[in-house]
């Protein structure tokens, strides 16, 4: 199928690509999200620091970056969504199929992602304002206030400003707003950076994130660390897939890649900065899990100097980065309904949005909430959606990314644009190395091992 057929096929108008820069930006930002700036720093705490920092680089290099490159290839080649790029490619609705895992995890993600994201911006404004720092007892607030029926308007308002983002198009919705708030995103992380490093006692956090202790290392941070390097860079979802469908010609994705894994690295490692000078300087505990963010770090802010300032900054540093991967994560299932069912790009954005709120109200009350009483598999309505996406579907469309183009097409291999051994070491990565590794994130994430 020809690249003119294909984009009438997928029905992507003029407005539905990318610019260089645009690309990329939008690229990081989907890469850039809770899972560098929250979850990232207390896996690292709770994994060993610096010797886990490592073994992550490592795993980014071997199964993170050549993943993405195929995901990116599978779009441009394919010039659909993240289903029909497969079946234009194999001309076999069995990869059509396989491709709507990523479109039904990204809306099930987008889903509960919202429900975080709005948490954010609420701890944003009671930072300013000065209200989080009220009382003490921070596990208290945040119980207080995910019980109630406040979350829910956060998560309107996350998925409505992403459905306003994202009914303006690729270029004039998603690429614009990227290409602000990841400069603004940069500017918020360095000062905060500046802040905490210049803490009382920050150069012990400073070690702890940047000096390798290589035995703190066992068997789990390195599964850890693998499952990590997967997730942050937004592979297996069909986000990189859509994205690449809307990548100019003359894009080098060899080149893209780089640069999306160079960024997310670098916020990542930032982010790291960040968080360990600032629990280590106030004598907390940086292996404190998701809590360290919503209640640890705020005590930190309640202690330090212009406290309520910085840690409002925080919070919206963590709303833009997980508002720049809702807009990455909506899009996929927006792209799939204008594809399938040929609606407008507004009424393919009205709908999903709705929908994926609607599907979301029962997460947002699970914790600790009026659902909270449900459970299943042990876990509350909000964990286990979390749980099959992260652990069963995510690694499932990797996996399906890896054997398609390492076996199936040839052309999304050529779309790539690599050659040589450069070329030769992709494939193999692709063919050999990559699977069984996601096999054993998947083992690993399912407690089989």
């Amino acid at each position: 199928m020809s690249d003119v057929s294909s984009d009438k096929a997928a029905g992507k108008g003029s407005g539905e690509r990318f610019s260089s820069l645009g690309f990329i930006m939008s690229a990081i930002g989907s890469a850039i999200g809770l899972g560098n700036l929250w979850k990232f720093p207390y896996i690292t705490g709770l994994y060993g620091g610096a010797a886990f920092v490592l073994i992550f680089i490592v795993c980014l290099l071997i199964v993170g970056m050549p993943v993405l490159l195929a995901e990116m290839a599978i779009g441009r080649a394919g010039r659909g969504n993240a289903s029909s790029s497969f079946r234009n490619l194999a001309s076999s609705g069995r990869w059509g199929f396989f491709g709507f895992i990523g479109v039904f995890g990204s809306f099930m993600i987008t889903s509960f992602y919202s429900v975080i994201a709005g948490w954010t911006l609420h701890y944003a404004l009671n930072s300013f304002t000065g209200k989080l720092y009220n009382g003490t007892d921070y596990n208290v607030q945040f119980e207080t206030f995910t019980s109630g029926y406040s979350p829910l308007g956060w998560q309107f308002l996350i998925l409505g400003l992403s459905a306003w983002v994202i009914a303006r198009g690729v270029s004039g919705g998603i690429e614009k707003f990227n290409k602000v708030l990841i400069p603004a995103l940069a500017v918020v992380l360095l000062i905060l950076m500046g802040r905490a490093m210049t803490l009382p006692g920050a150069g012990e956090g400073i070690d702890f994130f940047l000096m390798p202790d290589f035995s703190k290392l066992t068997g789990e941070s390195v599964l850890v660390a693998l499952g990590q390097a997967f997730f942050s860079m937004s592979v297996g979802m069909g986000v990189m897939i859509t994205y690449g469908s809307y990548v100019q010609k003359e894009q080098s994705l060899g080149r893209a890649t780089v640069a999306v894994t160079g960024g997310n690295l670098l916020y990542a490692i930032i982010a790291g900065l960040i968080v360990f000078p600032t629990t280590f300087s106030f004598g907390l505990e940086p292996a404190q899990g998701p809590g360290l963010v919503f209640v640890v770090l705020p005590a930190a802010f309640s202690a330090m100097p212009l406290g309520a300032a910085f840690g409002g900054l925080f919070f919206v540093l963590l709303a833009i980065a997980a508002f720049t991967s809702i807009l990455s994560l909506l899009e996929v299932p927006v792209a799939f309904a204008m594809d399938r069912w040929k609606w407008s790009r507004v009424k393919a954005t009205a709908w999903t949005a709705a929908v994926c709120f609607i599907v979301g109200v029962p997460s947002a009350l699970s914790v600790g909430g009026v659902l909270s009483g449900i459970t299943i598999f042990e876990k509350n309505i909000f964990d286990s959606l979390d749980f099959v996406t992260s652990n069963v579907l995510l690694p499932v469309g990797g996996l399906v990314v890896t054997l398609f183009i390492g076996y199936k097409s040839k052309r999304a291999m050529e779309e790539a644009g690599l050659n040589g051994p450069l070329l030769k070491i992709w494939v193999f990565l692709l063919r050999v190395i990559i699977p069984p590794m996601i096999v054993l994130i998947f083992l690993y994430s399912i407690g089989v091992i």
